[in-house]
């Protein structure tokens, strides 16, 4: 069974904040919404917990009318963005308050405690009050007072976003693990990191300005991205989009680059059209191209850089550490088989995509 989400909609002060939202979210399931800021996604999940006025759309849970529900009646848990935790209890108090609050038996109180602080992490942080603890470990309690309560549905919103980058990578990874026997929970993971969605959720949801652009795995919307917006909003870095032109034989792209014709791209009609191509599939050292580096950016063990190009600005993600002057010229390498089209108007739905089997 599910929750189903039909036509919500919410329009303030002339700015739509969720445009005909319509979805459905599996029990048992890590259903990730990704988007950028302002893109609908808190605004989601407060309409789903009944504290948000909609203009019109209804909820359904397992068939039945939810929206007839109160806040207090929809047995809904959430962490957000911020470490919300009472900092006067100590942890143990922290993640037994919801469960006093529903006057359960102490002995039932006691066990569900122990058993989800022994899940995130935090058996013998007990008697610790919240300022004695690291950001990480206090958006762990705030975790285990949600999973705790054993709502039907649990919603994350951002729960990562304030870690550090190391912290964050690291209870990134332990999620999917801390949420594996949430077989009778509806979960939704709200986050705006590209990475995040695609390895945590089952089911990728992608928005923008309010409206949902495409529902599917990570795989089909990480490789076949329905519109040049969506590829923008599920890459990091963005995508390079570049404007060309498909000719006989050929692509000629902006400035008069031209490269041979990839056979997914051969049944694409003459014409005008957007092509979409990774950062990190852009090749430093050939040449397609020339550019012109304006910035340069060092992270671990890749590089990023910045260049200007006859084709328009070009990011790329280069393997290794490169140290490149500003002002510097770059060949960089266009590998064909590698390009997205989308229609160059309208929509800009995406045309063809490179096939997956081909990833370089």
């Amino acid at each position: 069974m599910s929750l189903q989400l039909h036509d919500l909609s919410l329009t303030l002060d002339g700015v739509t904040h969720l445009g005909g939202v319509s979805a459905s979210f599996q029990r048992g399931q890590l259903t990730t919404v990704i988007g950028r800021t302002l893109a609908g996604k808190t605004t989601l999940m407060r309409a789903i917990c009944g504290l948000q006025p909609l203009d019109r759309g209804a909820l359904q849970l397992d068939g039945q009318n939810f929206s007839a529900l109160a806040p207090w009646q929809r047995d809904i848990a959430m962490v957000y963005q911020q470490f919300i935790n009472y900092p006067h209890l100590n942890v143990a108090e922290n993640v037994a308050f919801p469960l006093r609050r529903k006057k359960l038996d102490q002995a039932v109180i006691a066990q569900r405690v122990r058993g989800v602080l022994d899940k995130v992490g935090l058996t013998g942080f007990e008697t610790r009050r919240p300022s004695q603890l690291s950001g990480g470990q206090q958006q762990r309690v705030a975790l285990a007072r949600s999973l705790a309560r054993e709502s039907g549905i649990l919603l994350l919103d951002e729960p990562l976003v304030n870690l550090d980058y190391k912290l964050r990578e690291q209870m990134r990874g332990e999620f999917r693990s801390l949420l594996s026997d949430q077989d009778q929970t509806i979960v939704i993971y709200n986050t705006t990191d590209p990475v995040e969605a695609m390895l945590l959720g089952d089911t990728v949801v992608v928005m923008h300005q309010g409206r949902i652009l495409q529902i599917g795995t990570p795989a089909q919307v990480f490789d076949s991205p329905a519109s040049l917006q969506v590829a923008a909003v599920v890459n990091d870095p963005p995508m390079n989009f570049i404007r060309g032109r498909k000719k006989e034989g050929s692509i000629e792209l902006a400035g008069g680059t031209g490269i041979d014709l990839p056979w997914h791209l051969e049944s694409l009609a003459q014409g005008d059209y957007w092509f979409g191509i990774r950062a990190n599939e852009l090749r430093l050292g050939e040449t397609s191209l020339t550019g012109q580096v304006t910035f340069s950016e060092v992270s671990g063990s890749e590089t990023f850089l910045y260049v200007d190009s006859a084709v328009g600005p070009l990011t790329l993600q280069v393997q290794g550490v490169h140290i490149h002057d500003l002002d510097a010229r770059l060949g960089i390498g266009i590998p064909a088989e590698r390009l997205f089209a989308f229609e160059a108007s309208g929509q800009q739905a995406l045309l063809a995509a490179p096939a997956t089997g081909e990833r370089s």
